[in-house]
């Protein structure tokens, strides 16, 4: 399997996105697959005529572009961001004197967004580990580039996000994941609750960061990618509130390309071992 990966690694990149299409129409046989991606395309209003199609291709395409993006040439990566709107934002952080936190929703490539902003500022993230040694070896070696820094998501980890940001150097965060008990609370996102992760707000609250969100798009026919880099609004004090304004943010950015979004992602399921949000039964859903 690596000697695979190696040689896709090789090929162009409207060729890896054509086999990424294939892989994504291969994925629509797969009835539960369709059903999570109709469903969560439904609570966002979303679920338009073409639009499980259009998100199964793309959920294809970030499958087959993560070894390649891990695997090939540093430099090689870098030219594939043929856009960037908004670094602008960063340095303005920068110039206050403060760190950023990098929110960067399950949307487009967010293996290349990383890679790139580590091309120009030091940033650590958390990762988790893969089960198989050899794929934690290529995604080690894949994101450790640049001035990218991997650690592990524990409390030391937490601690060298702290470190960095407080280095006036750039954190990064997955706001839209499913949260472990005690590590996230309930929020609205397209307006259905989710467990989500609180670690931005504490982050935030112990550094003054400067929050940014941060997507990079898939051009089309395999020309490359636009890196899209937005302010978050000031945030209330009040968390439920600040949740609110975050979540809005994120769901503005998902609106701008939504077929990239990883709409297969369970984000809305019930955890035993997690409380139900208020005003909801209890129970675990798949």
């Amino acid at each position: 399997m690596p000697f695979l990966l190696r040689l896709l690694a090789r090929f162009p990149l409207p060729l890896i996105h054509l086999l990424g299409a294939l892989i994504g129409l291969l994925a629509l046989l797969r009835g539960r697959h369709r059903r999570i991606m109709r469903e969560n395309l439904r609570t966002a209003g979303l679920d338009r005529p073409g639009m499980v199609l259009a998100a199964s291709i793309e959920f294809g395409k970030g499958v087959v572009e993560l070894f390649p993006v891990w695997l090939r040439p540093y430099d090689q990566i870098l030219r594939w961001v043929r856009e960037v709107h908004g670094w602008e934002h960063v340095e303005a952080a920068l110039a206050r004197g403060k760190g950023v936190i990098v929110l960067g929703p399950h949307l487009g490539c967010l293996e290349l967004a990383g890679l790139y902003i580590a091309s120009r500022l030091p940033i650590t993230a958390l990762y988790s580990q893969p089960r198989q040694d050899w794929v934690h070896a290529m995604m080690q070696a894949g994101r450790n580039r640049g001035k990218a820094q991997m650690v592990e998501p524990s409390l030391k980890g937490v601690r060298a996000l702290l470190t960095a940001l407080r280095r006036n150097e750039a954190a990064w965060v997955l706001p839209d994941q499913t949260a472990n008990r005690g590590d996230g609370q309930w929020m609205r996102l397209f307006g259905r609750w989710a467990y989500m992760p609180t670690l931005f707000y504490r982050l935030q609250s112990a550094t003054s960061a400067a929050p940014l969100i941060f997507a990079g798009e898939r051009l089309p026919f395999g020309r490359g990618y636009r890196l899209w880099i937005e302010p978050l609004p000031e945030l209330p004090a009040e968390a439920g509130r600040a949740a609110e304004v975050v979540n809005g943010s994120i769901e503005a950015m998902i609106r701008r390309f939504p077929a990239q979004y990883l709409w297969s992602y369970r984000l809305y399921r019930f955890q035993a071992d997690v409380p139900p949000p208020p005003g909801e039964a209890s129970g675990v859903t798949s």
